[in-house]
């Protein structure tokens, strides 16, 4: 499946801001004009795809459940 095909509305395009690195996963930090999305991927994905602040890349969100509690 290409990323074109993917729905648009799963899509978010930014920036990185930062990578908080660990030695299995990693958090990675992407400004988007609609706000911080965090992801938590491999340590390893990081440096496949070469990864680091300021590169732009696009988030794609695939989410089956959102929970939402009353604060």
């Amino acid at each position: 499946m290409s990323i074109q095909s993917i729905n648009v509305r799963n899509q978010f395009r930014g920036k990185i801001k930062e990578i908080i690195e660990g030695v299995v996963v990693s958090e990675v930090d992407v400004e988007t004009p609609h706000g911080i999305i965090t992801s938590v991927i491999t340590t390893r994905s990081i440096h496949d795809l070469g990864l680091k602040a300021g590169v732009e890349v696009l988030a794609l969100v695939k989410a089956t459940e959102v929970s939402i509690a009353k604060v």
